[in-house]
């Protein structure tokens, strides 16, 4: 069995969110880039090569990227030899955020109570966290500031099984269309399919959260992503919602086992702000 401070936990994942709110994922500048090719708009070409600069005086000054710093959700996969001493994975978690929030002058965005009591908790807690248990004895830990501008623009359906494929393209296209500039374009669009009304968020989630540039394992997940990608894009909400080519940067799709009865699917949007990265301890 191996043994982690509580610390080490809290340590890693502070440095983390002051990390990724200042440098965005790894290959998404590239993924811009690649975006800027594509774009024939005049208007997108500006805003894309905007954002780039944006992204590239963030990185280079130490200063966040948007203004939304956001919640912060946390991917983790405990291994089940692994034991964290002085603290749960929770508490070491929670306590990282505060001080990475609170270190790294990133703005505080949790409020305690949804509703009737809406008081910022001051630490940017608590976290989204999601874990799973793994063979073997380290800690992963994938970590995203999830502004709500885009994520307010998600949606989930329970569909019944007749819907089929054509269902799923319908509401991914209607998802990306009713959020036009809401959403902060260009998207990363996440799909979950399956699961039940409480998993298919979260797979959604996780696709959102996937690397730049990695596909879905089964070939066929993999070319309705591409068919998705060029179906949204052609849209025309484009950069920011001002017109053009690229609204989308990548659509990723999550599956899971479901009831013979139900098709779950949520579509979960990302702004151009996409602040995802990961350690191993």
């Amino acid at each position: 069995m191996r043994v982690v401070p509580a610390s080490l936990v809290s340590d890693a994942v502070a440095e983390l969110c002051k990390k990724i709110a200042v440098d965005l994922s790894p290959g998404y500048l590239d993924a811009m880039r690649k975006a800027v090719k594509a774009e024939k708009s005049e208007t997108g070409l500006v805003v894309l090569n905007t954002l780039l600069r944006n992204a590239e005086i963030a990185k280079g000054e130490g200063l966040p990227t948007c203004q939304d710093t956001g919640v912060t959700i946390v991917h983790a996969k405990v291994g089940a030899d692994l034991r964290i001493e002085g603290a749960t994975l929770e508490e070491a978690v929670n306590a990282g955020i505060k001080s990475g929030y609170e270190s790294g002058y990133l703005r505080m965005s949790v409020v305690g109570d949804p509703l009737l009591q809406r008081v910022n908790t001051k630490t940017n807690t608590p976290a989204m966290l999601h874990f799973e248990t793994v063979p073997g004895d380290k800690l992963w830990l994938r970590v995203m500031e999830k502004g709500t501008g885009a994520e307010n623009m998600s949606q989930l359906k329970m569909f019944s099984p007749a819907a089929g494929l054509d269902g799923v393209k319908n509401l991914v296209m209607k998802v990306v269309d009713e959020a036009g500039p809401n959403a902060c374009p260009p998207l990363i669009v996440g799909v979950g399919i399956g699961g039940s009304f409480d998993v298919v968020g979260w797979l959604a989630k996780q696709a959102v959260m996937r690397p730049m540039g990695e596909r879905h394992a089964d070939p066929k997940y993999a070319a309705l992503e591409d068919e998705l990608l060029r179906m949204v894009n052609t849209i025309g909400a484009g950069p920011q919602g001002l017109g053009g080519l690229v609204t989308a940067l990548e659509v990723r799709i999550e599956v899971a086992p479901c009831h013979i009865g139900a098709l779950p699917v949520a579509v979960n949007l990302e702004c151009h702000a996409h602040r995802v990265q990961e350690v191993t301890l």
